[in-house]
């Protein structure tokens, strides 16, 4: 889940109109290898307007050498967001590293 906590409504509306597409630029990045999240897509998330929604439910496609990888304490894992208004990203920690692996199993 991706989620822009803003408790301002105004300041909410105005970021969120600059983030259009966002959870497609979101990716997790482990031995030099990005894997692109996929958006669930039962609800559109974007208004007409072009505002994003402030939740996103995203999937991560990972190969079995991508798992394999990503599990390999040696690699390090980046969790990122590549929107040309949003660019972010952090290294995961042991602790969080830990709680995804196990979604794999």
């Amino acid at each position: 889940t991706l989620m822009f906590e803003i408790d301002d409504p105004q300041r909410r509306g105005s970021i969120l109109r600059r983030l259009t597409d966002v959870e497609l630029t979101a990716y997790v990045e482990v031995a030099g290898e990005k894997v692109f999240a996929v958006p669930e897509q039962e609800v559109e998330r974007t208004a007409s307007d072009g505002k994003t929604s402030s939740v996103h439910f995203l999937h991560f496609p990972f190969t079995a050498e991508q798992i394999a990888a990503f599990k390999d304490t040696n690699n390090q894992a980046i969790l990122g967001i590549g929107h040309e208004n949003y660019a972010h990203m952090t290294i995961l920690s042991e602790e969080s590293r830990a709680s995804l692996a196990g979604d794999f199993d």
